[in-house]
C-alpha cells in the first residue's frame, strides 16, 4: 500500500537494536534458531534464559565476534556482519569474563582502551575521569588489576564499556560474581543508563530482570519464547485470578460459603487455619464481595491480597520443555487485554 515503505522505514530507525531471523548452526548443533527481537533508543531489555539457551551466541553476533550462519542483525542502522566495525563503534560490550588486563594498573588499562577507541588527549582524560567517578574506581585507579577483587574487576570491565560513551550497551551476566551491595549498585548503574542509553542486558537471574529491565525477551533451548514486559507476561501466562484469604475465625463451612460467591472457581485451604487460597475468574476483581461475605458472616478478615505471577512462575512455566511448551503458548495465545505491538507471544 502507498507509504508502506516510509512507515517500514520509519519504524526501523526507531530500533538501535533489529535482529531478524537470526540462526547460528556448529555443524549439526543448532546454537539459536531464528532468533527476532529488537531494542528501542534508550530502553534497557532483559535477555532472559537458562545457562546454554543461546544468550552468549546471540551477545557475540550483534558485537561482530561471530556471523550468524542466517538472517541479519543490525545495530544502529549498521549490518553487524557487513559493516563490523561502524557497528562496535557504536557498541560498549561486557562479555561475561571481563576482559581486562592483569599486568596494568586501571588508569593504564582504561588509557589503553580508550587509545584503541580513538580518543586522545583531553578527550581521553575526562572520559577516564567520567568513568572512575561513576563506577568508584578512585581508590584502586592506581593498582594492578590483577590485584583487585572480582567485584573490582566487573567495575573495571564496565568503564571500559562505557567510556567511549557509546549509544548501544551490551552486558552479558554484568553481576556474576558480585556481592550483595556490588550487586545493587551495578543494577542502580543500569537504570541509570536508560534513556541516554540502548541497553540489552543478558542474564539468567530473575530479580535483575525485573529489577532494571522495561522488557524481557526469553529465550529457551536457542528459541524466543517470550517477549513483553514482566507483568504483560505474567497476565498472559495466568489461568485465573488468585485471591489469598486469612480469616481468625473460619467455620467449617466458611469455604463452603466462598465457594458460592459468583466470580470463585476454587477454594482451597492452605498450610494454616484460617488460610484460603481463592482461584477466581480471569479479568474479574471479585475482592470486595469476598471482604463484604467475610464479614457480614464475622468470620475475622485479616488479610485479603491478590496473588500475582512472579517472573520466576513465568520463565519456568515457560521453559519448563518443549511438551509443555507448546501447551503454554495456546494457550496463553488468547489474550488477556488487548496486545501492544510487541506482546506476540513467538512460539
Amino acid at each position: 500500500p502507498p507509504g508502506a515503505t516510509q512507515l517500514a522505514s520509519t519504524h526501523a530507525h526507531l530500533h538501535m537494536i533489529d535482529v531478524q531471523q537470526i540462526t547460528k548452526r556448529y555443524g549439526q548443533h543448532t546454537a539459536i534458531d531464528r532468533v527476532t527481537f529488537s531494542v528501542a533508543k534508550g530502553e534497557v531489555l532483559a535477555f532472559l534464559g537458562p545457562n546454554g539457551a543461546g544468550k552468549t551466541t546471540t551477545m557475540r553476533i550483534l558485537t561482530g565476534f561471530i556471523p550468524p550462519s542466517e538472517g541479519t542483525a543490525r545495530v544502529a542502522e549498521f549490518d553487524c556482519t557487513d559493516e563490523p566495525l561502524e557497528v562496535k563503534r557504536r557498541i560498549g560490550y561486557l562479555p561475561e569474563t571481563p576482559p581486562v588486563y592483569q599486568e596494568l594498573t586501571v588508569s593504564e588499562y582504561l588509557r589503553f582502551v580508550g587509545r584503541l577507541r580513538g580518543l586522545t588527549g583531553n578527550t581521553i582524560t575526562t572520559a577516564m575521569a567520567r568513568e572512575v567517578e561513576r563506577l568508584g574506581l578512585g581508590p584502586v585507579q592506581h593498582r594492578l588489576i590483577g590485584n583487585l577483587s572480582r567485584g573490582y574487576r566487573q567495575r573495571v570491565g564496565l568503564a571500559q564499556a562505557l567510556l567511549h560513551d557509546p549509544p548501544v550497551l551490551i552486558l552479558d551476566e554484568p553481576t556474576v560474581g558480585l556481592d550483595p551491595k556490588q550487586i545493587i549498585e551495578i543494577r542502580e548503574l543500569i537504570k541509570s543508563l536508560a534513556g541516554s542509553h540502548s541497553v540489552i542486558l543478558s542474564t539468567h537471574i530473575l530479580p535483575e530482570a525485573t529489577a532494571v529491565c522495561q522488557r524481557v525477551v526469553i529465550i529457551s533451548a536457542g528459541r524466543i519464547v517470550a517477549e513483553d514486559t514482566p507483568d504483560q507476561l505474567s497476565a498472559r501466562l495466568r489461568h485465573s485470578e488468585k485471591v489469598s484469604l486469612t480469616l481468625t475465625r473460619a467455620p467449617q463451612e466458611a469455604a463452603a460459603g466462598l465457594q458460592q460467591i459468583s466470580g470463585v472457581q476454587h477454594v482451597h485451604a492452605g498450610s494454616q487455619p484460617g488460610n484460603f487460597l481463592l482461584e477466581c475468574e480471569l479479568g474479574r476483581d471479585v475482592r470486595e464481595e469476598i471482604g463484604r461475605v467475610t464479614v457480614n458472616n464475622g468470620w475475622g478478615l485479616v488479610e485479603l491480597k491478590s496473588i500475582s505471577m512472579t517472573l520466576e512462575d513465568v520463565f519456568l512455566q515457560l521453559t519448563r520443555d518443549e511438551d509443555g511448551l507448546v501447551q503454554d503458548m495456546e494457550i496463553s495465545a488468547k489474550p488477556v487485554a488487548a496486545p501492544s505491538d510487541h506482546t506476540e507471544l513467538q512460539a
